[in-house]
């Protein structure tokens, strides 16, 4: 098959690690040859090119800023990258037909351009539900049902509708996303009941974060090189959280949690990540001075899977206000890791049940600092006890693999 994936994941290569690019490479490892559209932004100063790796074409398409910068310049950007989408489309991709598009969300703002493959080469559209937009935005305040934001969330909305009208499957991170979806959108609602009675073919089902797996673990001389090197204890139980710092992970949250653990001296929290929210945590390590926490900004991956992997626990956080079911794919690292999760979010997701029901991690609720003080102080207690850390590692390999998501979509390609 030809395959079209569009995103706005700003990757050189194929072979970069991570949930999208290691599906494509699923696809290619099967003979099929795999085109993307990938944006170069403007603050990078490159034009429009074409990366080519055997069976692998990537567009490095020029676009504006969308990653690191104002909330207006983001918007703008994003509004205006369809038609920029469909244009190279048009001119690079002219002689070429598609049978099959993938799409992630974010963003909601390609629906045109699928639109547009899926009417000129009868293409097969595969929807890869990654996060539910407008909603999340408004749960935390960026955007609202009422006033002049309102007018963005109600134009995102129909944005959205459309874009799950012209997906003919709706991949869905897992099952409260999928319960969610049917039943917030009627419309949705009604065409798998339609299909499930006429195919048994689902429109909307679970296609998870998937990654192809790689022990990413370390020895116990490599875990005392790394923690010298970054001057984590080796004497106590450490706590990593890497990823985005920004809204959604509620960052007020995770230094009220970090403050009560201020006293703890068996204990070390390292974040390392990047986002909106990064100055906040400085500040407050500018202020407090205390000893028991490290942030550092992104480090170099494969540096960055070492020192993870050097820790003792992964962690989780998530907004409580939200109302739409996130699924952080930051689960997958730390499970190749084999590191144990502890998991703080909301009550509408399910990560903290599938980290719980497989036995490689906790959870407690985002807004309640007392449970996480208690939480705390019992995984300290359980650490080396129990090598949860396995559990989620075999877990990783036997539900989240990419082997497992590219059956599925083909599953789904060869019943149309």
């Amino acid at each position: 098959m030809n395959v079209l994936f569009l995103t706005l994941l700003d990757f050189e290569s194929v072979y970069e690690r991570n949930i999208y690019t290691d599906l494509l490479r699923e696809f290619l490892k099967h003979g099929h040859h795999v085109y993307t559209v990938s944006p170069v932004e403007r603050r990078r100063r490159r034009k429009t090119h074409l990366a080519i790796e055997g069976n692998s074409v990537i567009l490095r398409l020029w676009t504006g800023n969308m990653q690191k910068t104002s909330i207006i310049e983001k918007g703008i950007s994003t509004v205006l990258i369809e038609p920029l989408y469909i244009s190279a489309i048009k001119r690079y991709f002219e002689n070429v037909k598609f049978d099959l598009v993938l799409y992630s969300t974010p963003p909601i703002t390609l629906c045109r351009a699928v639109e547009y493959v899926k009417k000129r080469d009868c293409a097969r559209t595969y929807l890869l539900l990654k996060d539910i937009f407008p909603q999340n935005a408004v749960d935390i305040g960026l955007l609202s049902k009422t006033g002049l934001k309102g007018l963005l969330y109600r134009y995102f909305r129909k944005k959205e509708k459309r874009l799950y009208e012209i997906s003919d499957t709706i991949g869905c991170m897992s099952k409260a996303n999928v319960e969610y979806v049917l039943r917030h959108n009627p419309e949705v609602r009604k065409r798998n009941e339609a299909a499930q009675k006429q195919t048994s073919h689902s429109i909307v089902e679970v296609c998870p974060n998937s990654i192809e797996p790689v022990d990413l673990s370390v020895t116990p001389e490599e875990r005392r090189k790394i923690r010298n090197k970054y001057h984590i204890p080796l004497d106590r139980t450490v706590f990593v959280y890497g990823g985005n710092l920004g809204k959604p992970q509620g960052i007020d949250f995770m230094l009220k949690c970090l403050h009560s653990q201020k006293s703890n001296d068996k204990v070390f929290f390292l974040i390392v990540g990047n986002g909106t929210e990064y100055e906040r945590i400085e500040r407050y390590i500018e202020k407090y001075h205390p000893e028991n926490i490290a942030l550092r900004q992104w480090i170099p991956k494969e540096e960055y899977d070492k020192v993870i992997a050097a820790c003792d626990v992964g962690m989780i956080f998530l907004d409580h206000r939200f109302t739409i079911p996130n699924f952080p794919s930051r689960l997958l690292g730390y499970m190749s890791a084999k590191l144990p999760v502890l998991a703080v979010t909301d009550r509408v997701t399910d990560i903290g049940k599938v980290i719980v029901d497989g036995g490689f991690g906790w959870w407690c609720e985002s807004g309640n600092v007392y449970d996480f003080f208690k939480l705390t102080g019992n995984i300290i207690k359980f650490i080396g006890k129990a090598n949860m850390g396995l559990k989620g590692y075999g877990i990783l390999n036997s539900k989240y693999n990419v082997a497992l998501a590219y059956t599925l979509i083909m599953k789904y390609m060869r019943m149309n």
